[in-house]
């Protein structure tokens, strides 16, 4: 962006805040627009020091608002046809997302890492190993931080790594990370990408802007990603990761050993054993790190003692606590049936299950098929309970229970387990009918686990 700029910022949440700020920093001038009618202005502007060049929009944008506005970042949570997308698009108003406004504006290395599940574990701990080798690293994006708001902090000698969603991908333009990284490509936010065709162009775009300077890490075991990575039309150089074939290259498994394989030679990492991650789709993580941070010239050595002192991310397969020999566990961050798959794969005895929440059009039979042999109760919640209740019985599992909130259905989890057993929170849903996000869901999973 050029200094001076008349700004529209679409948002007024965290990426939307720290957007406006950065361009006011920048020395330009924000329009600040939500479609939230009824949000307090006074409140809104808090967020700013007073006489900030910041003037907002509330409820439906008309074009006579857009009147010298020359770019619009735009939050992920606004869809791409949604009203206000074409209000701008036929005021012909640039549009660009946060990431990108911050890859335009930032400076240092950047490694970026999206993925239907394992973007924060592998987000977080490609992270840590970073930091064991770099004095600046960044941990931004979903992840917590947005990315504008740490931009100011940069320099030439910074090393960033950003957790990137789909949503994110949709507004990106010259945005190129160095080490890119698609973990797997499984159906989510199909309500508002559509189609699969969609999704998946929209995951694959991150390499969009990569040179032959620059290196991508792929699952080999996503038959997606092993079409894109064998297509011959991709510019950078592939690293793969494999939990179930062994490679010639690249890091994969050998029994209980992650190894580093190149020209067939093979280097020990670490035994899966000897870390504090539970389940194949973690090792997969953990490969999936090192093969960014290898590339980046972290030595293997220091990847493999990072990854074992490294514990799990909060809401994702987080152990809460053991009572009456139960143990509870919050995977509030699975938001979609394949990451509720591999949450429950990583249980390792008899499974009450609590989930459900907001509709993002998912289908549900293959997460309800891992229940045989290991969900003894399925606990539902949330505005999906009657369609996973349906799916579930189709299937033949029938024993279910329905709860009116997080706290009913701790409740009843805790009275129908016992000994031995273990209580799972893996919504395979969105948070938004019932919480504020994923995050508040967990964090008030575990209070009311904690109150038993």
């Amino acid at each position: 962006m050029n200094q001076s700029q008349r700004v529209l910022v679409a948002g007024t949440g965290k990426s939307g805040i720290a957007a406006a700020k950065l361009i006011l920093d920048r020395g330009g001038e924000v329009l600040l627009y939500d479609g939230n009618a009824g949000l307090d202005e006074e409140t809104v502007k808090k967020n700013f020091p007073e006489g900030a060049k910041v003037s907002l929009v509330l409820g439906e944008i008309k074009r006579s608002d857009l009147l010298g506005v020359e770019l619009c970042i735009v939050s992920p949570g606004i869809p791409m046809d949604s009203p206000f997308v074409g209000v701008v698009d036929d005021a012909k108003i640039p549009i660009l997302g946060e990431i990108e406004l911050a890859y335009q504006c930032g400076a240092g290395r950047l490694a970026a890492i999206t993925g239907t599940n394992g973007k924060t574990t592998t987000t977080a701990l490609t992270g840590e190993i970073l930091k064991a080798h770099f004095e600046e690293v960044f941990v931004v994006g979903n992840i917590g931080e947005p990315y504008t708001a740490k931009v100011g902090e940069m320099t030439e000698n910074s090393v960033t790594v950003a957790e990137v969603s789909s949503f994110q991908l949709e507004t990106i333009m010259d945005f190129r990370p160095e080490v890119s990284a698609i973990l797997n490509i499984t159906p989510d936010h199909l309500n508002r990408h559509k189609t699969m065709e969609n999704y998946i162009q929209i995951k694959e775009a991150i390499t969009l802007n990569q040179t032959e300077e620059d290196a991508v890490v792929l699952n080999y075991d996503d038959p997606v990603l092993r079409e894109f990575g064998t297509s011959g039309d991709l510019k950078p150089k592939v690293i793969w990761f494999s939990s179930r074939e062994m490679l010639k290259d690249g890091f994969c498994m050998k029994g209980d050993q992650i190894v580093f394989c190149r020209d067939g030679k093979e280097k020990e990492l670490l035994d899966v054993h000897s870390m504090h991650l539970l389940g194949r789709h973690n090792y997969e993580n953990v490969m999936a790190a090192a093969a960014i941070c290898h590339r980046m010239g972290v030595p293997l050595e220091k990847i493999a003692r990072v990854a074992k002192e490294f514990r799990p991310v909060e809401h994702r397969i987080e152990f809460v606590r053991e009572r009456c020999g139960v143990k509870y566990y919050n995977d509030s961050k699975g938001t979609n049936p394949d990451a509720a798959i591999q949450a429950l794969r990583a249980m390792p005895g008899p499974t009450l299950l609590i989930a459900g929440g907001y509709d993002k059009d998912s289908a549900y039979d293959e997460w309800v098929k891992e229940f045989e042999g290991k969900v003894r109760y399925l606990i539902l919640i949330g505005q999906t309970r009657d369609k996973i209740a349906a799916c579930a019985k189709e299937h033949g599992f029938t024993e279910i229970m329905y709860a009116e909130d997080m706290s009913e259905a701790v409740q009843v989890s805790a009275v129908y387990a016992d000994s031995g057993d273990y209580v799972l929170l893996s919504p395979a849903c969105a948070s938004w009918d019932m919480f504020r996000d994923y995050e508040e869901r967990g964090r008030i999973f575990k209070e009311c686990v904690m109150a038993l």
